[in-house]
């Protein structure tokens, strides 16, 4: 059976390359200015500074240098890449998922697969499992920051599981298990259901990364086990959503007539990275967390604490902690993020509905569950 292209399908394909040829040309062009200025600085930088434990990494006109302490960091001529995120990186992811979002929704339609929310529910350990994957890169640098040893991961195989490279990665696995899943559903008799071995299949590995990281606390003494994280977090994730998610339906109708049980289950995943920062950043060195706090690499971190600050007294603060509006703002991200998906779109669009649904979960558990994995297993 063949599958002509559609018009949406070459308009989408000519913006892609058109975006590729420019900072592809671009970087070979003016390199220095492109390149080092712009893809180095912003996206490829931070992930190679990350990957070798340095503090930053500096340009130096393609002689790339890493510094490993802050002073010179600061001192070093621009560009400058530092582990984590800026505001135009994320902007860039931003655009990037955006725009493999409508790839793959093309991709589901010639699979025909993705009609029900029951596909987010089957890609639900894959979710955790991005989470679960980068504390094992975590506890890869604590082997050479906290255990004076060889990490067990050298670069660059290390770089698969630093952010944002993973998400490519999971993405590759995410799609390979599918289509794997959808070839024993339509063409064997194991199965009629691709649901089932692709849930299955991200169980098994979710359930393998976390033991391999149980292997590494009961073996390694840079990796340790304080299971009162998981369950807080958790816990506290549950309530919030158990809490808004009853108000919800009575109050804020279009809300709920989209999603219904799915949005409560998208709220509970940005709950659960909403707490496990609070409880990482504000409450680390209080609930046993052997590093004093986890940090934060993401600048709205930065700008709600500051906000805290500004509106707070410090005598308040000490009780509270600086970092709980993320929670709110979580919350109000949520609710008006799904309030765009009407029972119109859904109707309309299925399979786009229900991948946008996962990527939203996708940003939200993806994180919290590194979080919270990180700070249990005290790394």
């Amino acid at each position: 059976m063949s599958f002509p292209e559609t018009g949406r399908e070459r308009t989408w394909t000519a913006a892609v390359v058109a975006v590729l040829v420019a900072l592809v040309g671009g970087s070979l062009l003016f390199r220095d200015t492109v390149y080092g200025g712009f893809v180095w600085q912003y996206f490829w930088g931070p992930v190679y500074a990350d990957a070798q434990g340095a503090r930053c990494a500096v340009w130096n006109g393609g002689n790339v240098e890493l510094l490993f302490n802050n002073a010179a960091c600061a001192s070093a001529a621009e560009p400058v890449a530092y582990p984590g995120y800026t505001l135009v990186s994320e902007a860039g992811y931003a655009i990037t998922l955006l725009a493999s979002l409508i790839g793959v929704s093309f991709l589901l339609d010639r699979l025909r697969v993705a009609e029900r929310t029951t596909f987010l529910y089957a890609l639900f350990p894959f979710v955790l499992l991005g989470g679960a994957l980068r504390v094992v890169e975590d506890a890869n640098n604590a082997a050479e920051l906290f255990g004076n040893t060889e990490p067990f991961l050298g670069y660059p195989l290390n770089a698969l599981i630093i952010s944002p490279v993973i998400y490519f990665v999971m993405f590759a696995i995410t799609l390979t298990v599918l289509v794997a899943a959808v070839f024993l559903a339509r063409r064997t008799d194991i199965t009629d259901d691709y649901h089932r071995p692709l849930a299955a299949t991200g169980t098994v590995l979710l359930a393998a990364t976390i033991l391999g990281l149980g292997y590494l606390a009961a073996t390694r003494d840079y990796v340790s086990f304080i299971p009162v994280f998981t369950v807080l977090t958790l816990g506290l994730a549950t309530v919030i959503t158990g809490a808004v998610w009853w108000f919800v339906p009575r109050s804020l109708p279009t809300v709920y007539s989209g999603t219904e049980r799915v949005g409560a289950l998208i709220l509970w995943g940005h709950a659960v990275d909403g707490v496990a920062n609070v409880l990482g950043l504000d409450w680390g060195a209080e609930l046993g967390y052997p590093r004093g706090d986890l940090g934060s690499k993401h600048p709205l971190n930065q700008y709600i604490v500051d906000f805290t600050h500004g509106v707070l007294p410090e005598s308040v603060i000490h009780y509270t902690g600086d970092t709980w509006p993320f929670i709110v703002v979580k919350v109000l991200a949520v609710l008006l993020v799904l309030s765009l998906f009407d029972e119109e779109l859904r109707e309309e669009a299925p399979r786009y509905f229900t991948l946008m649904l996962v990527a939203v979960l996708a940003v939200g558990l993806g994180p919290g569950t590194r979080d919270m994995l990180r700070a249990t297993f005290g790394i």
